[in-house]
């Protein structure tokens, strides 16, 4: 018996769930114990995580699940199976953006800095959890879900050594992954 990242409906839904509640919980934290007049660190500090986020998807998507083992064999059965509900448990994605996010942030700048960049961070992993189950489940008829749609169908049907990103295409560009030009 080998393990598996496939997840039951339940557990698959419930990182949506779970996330969209963390960001309403780190926004009203932020809301009711930031500084005031801290605003715009504030914003800043959500801008910088959720930028952050993008790096973190598309360095975690090409060198550890196309990187390493057992990730490599894990993310190999999405790629078999792209409708197949294969995910990262809630618990082990809350559990690293806890102590890779959150502790680091937080022995940094103290709580509401921490939960402004971790709110950024979150949102990103909430969005990034959206698209690719949309791109895998949805039909997009037009604007910038079909685009994704296409760029990442492209990563899944032949060109596995690029298009890491899902959520964006920036730095695929910038590291030179992108693929050949109009194959999506």
């Amino acid at each position: 018996m080998s393990f598996t990242m496939e997840q039951s409906k339940t557990a698959y839904r419930a990182d949506f769930a779970l996330y969209g509640l963390a960001v309403v919980a780190l926004a009203t934290t932020l809301a009711l114990t930031a500084p005031r007049g801290a605003a715009l660190e504030v914003v800043g500090l959500t801008v910088l995580g959720l930028a952050a986020w993008t790096l973190m998807e598309y360095g975690l998507h090409r060198f550890v699940l196309h990187g390493l083992q057992p990730f490599r064999r894990w993310h190999a059965e999405h790629h078999q199976r792209p409708t197949a509900l294969i995910g990262a448990p809630t618990l082990l994605s809350a559990t690293l953006f806890a102590t890779l996010v959150f502790l680091p942030a937080l022995a940094w700048g103290g709580p509401w800095r921490a939960c402004a960049l971790t709110l950024g961070v979150a949102a990103g992993y909430l969005i990034y959890t959206i698209t690719h189950h949309a791109t895998h489940h949805v039909q997009a008829e037009t604007g910038w879900l079909l685009q994704r749609r296409r760029w990442h169908l492209q990563h899944h049907q032949g060109e596995r050594t690029s298009r890491y990103g899902v959520t964006s295409s920036l730095w695929d560009y910038a590291f030179g992954s992108a693929g050949r030009p109009g194959a999506a």
